[in-house]
């Protein structure tokens, strides 16, 4: 398929891509280098390039996991910042999809609602809302042979967002950060932000520049690290080395690094939580009460938060943010009372209260007449589900770059596609084996994940339906495994 190209014939696409942010845009690369005589579209929801990059505008908005990894292997970082600005990562995602041509073949303002798979025919009917400039809405259908979700695992629509008691007494603004209003104004505002995930250690922090005041109010603490700001050696490689090089060595570095790191951590926890407290105790100091940063839970039974160079603990030291740990008897007036009694005076309360999962953007998807419900599948090798022919949906990692299982995804759609071109295949489905046992998904603890476990699929226990949360295992199956494993059947 030629880059410049702006219309298609009315005929089956071979790929249909469901959003246009990171992995979508990464899985068009693809396509065009790997599968140049494929012909695909990408339906974005949105009106711009970039997905959870181009919806999220909260102050500080950047990414938790290092940009050498975070980035594709073939489009290297080139930017100072390991641990990158929201719109820093917005344009290397633009950027790619100019080099890729990926920009020509996106439809914005295209929200997918149903996708239906015919055995007959070997292609999937993809119906989907069109919104025009002046708000007016059309169905559009398209048609293709294979369907690839990189619409990502949380809403667009609506963020998790409980509901406290006596909220409509308090006489000031709450704000969720999925939502964040251009206008607002905090400078020389007190402001209390609930939750102690990875939003609420990005907001507090940037926010102090402004505030008058940030306070952080967890109902329980996370693990917090400090990771550097900039890599020192990707810094240094790429003064001798040229860029793709550099970029590459510092990537397995970094993937190796935080695979060590995992694996010391499930296997030895009290050593490595002793560790990330001392190191923790070191950034803010003896006037901090430990106890606002030691979790209950073993670390990476829910993600780590990383604060570049420590600024969070740094705001805290300087006495510009404070950590509270209690929970929520009402809002007030003037702010939030909790449970000990203690009144926390706000005039603006942020919800960083997490996200809430769905299922390929809520998409409703049958099967040759028959509806197929996501939690009652079972993934293969993370990437495919059982008896769903010719679709794949790209799920990164929980302990890693999302990115690293995306770019694996997306070249196994390459490898599959050209495998069954040599082989005139026109249908590739996985079929559940009933001696296999149900496993969560992801053995993850953190609330967005068990509020929407009912939503993902299953995994396995035993492989290819097993979900590693492990990059090099992954790399090795997924990558230089086979095609025709005896499990993926072909017609």
């Amino acid at each position: 398929m030629q880059k410049q190209q702006q219309a298609f014939e009315p005929v089956p696409l071979d790929v249909l891509i469901i959003g246009a942010g990171l992995s979508g845009i990464g899985a068009a690369h693809q396509l065009s280098s790997q599968c140049p005589d494929k012909r695909y579209l990408i339906l974005e929801r949105r009106q711009a390039i970039g997905g959870t990059w181009d919806l999220f505008r909260y102050p500080g908005i950047r990414s938790d996991s290092d940009m050498y990894t975070l980035s594709y292997s073939f489009k290297p970082w080139a930017n100072a910042k390991a641990i990158a600005d929201g719109p820093d990562i917005k344009k290397y995602i633009e950027e790619m999809a100019e080099e890729s041509g990926a920009v020509h073949n996106i439809r914005f303002q295209r929200k997918v609602v149903s996708a239906s798979w015919s055995s007959d025919k070997a292609r999937w009917t993809v119906q989907a809302i069109a919104t025009d400039a002046d708000g007016a809405e059309v169905e559009e259908t398209y048609e293709a042979r294979f369907l690839l979700s990189c619409s990502g695992y949380y809403s667009y629509d609506e963020g998790y967002r409980p509901r406290f008691p006596n909220e409509e007494r308090f006489g000031g603004q709450i704000v969720h950060p999925q939502f964040w209003p251009e206008d607002l104004d905090y400078r020389g505002k007190r402001v209390v932000v609930i939750g102690s995930g990875a939003t609420a250690v990005t907001l507090v922090p940037a926010m102090t520049e402004q505030a008058a005041h940030v306070t952080m109010l967890q109902r329980s603490p996370s693990y917090v690290v400090a990771r550097p700001l900039r890599d020192g050696l990707a810094r240094s490689l790429q003064k001798w080395l040229p860029l793709p090089a550099a970029h590459g060595l510092t990537r397995w570095k970094n993937v190796l690094l935080t695979s060590f790191f995992y694996r010391v951590a499930r296997n030895r926890p009290e050593q490595f939580k002793e560790r990330v407290l001392h190191m923790v105790k070191t950034q803010i100091g003896n006037n901090v009460d430990m106890k606002h940063f030691t979790p209950s839970y073993k670390p990476w039974d829910q993600r780590l938060c990383a604060v570049p160079d420590g600024d969070l603990f740094h705001a805290v030291r300087a006495g510009r943010a404070s950590v509270v740990t209690d929970t929520i008897d009402s809002f007030t007036e003037n702010g939030i009372r909790l449970s000990s009694g203690e009144e926390l005076a706000a005039d603006i309360i942020v919800t960083a209260t997490g996200l809430k999962l769905n299922a390929m953007g809520d998409v409703s998807v049958t099967v040759d007449g028959h509806p197929m419900a996501f939690g009652e599948r079972m993934s293969y090798k993370g990437m495919m589900l059982s008896d769903v022919p010719n679709m794949l949906v790209t799920f990164g990692y929980t302990n890693a770059s999302w990115t690293l299982k995306a770019e694996l995804t997306a070249n196994y759609t390459c490898r599959l596609l050209r495998y069954m071109d040599r082989n005139d295949y026109r249908i590739a489905v996985v079929r559940r084996d009933a001696s296999v046992q149900e496993q969560p998904f992801l053995d993850f603890s953190s609330g967005y994940v068990q509020r929407g476990a009912g939503m993902l699929p299953k995994q396995g226990d035993r492989a290819p339906w097993q979900v590693h949360q492990n990059y090099l295992k992954d790399k090795f199956i997924i990558q230089y495994g086979r095609i025709d494993d005896g499990v993926m059947q072909f017609q």
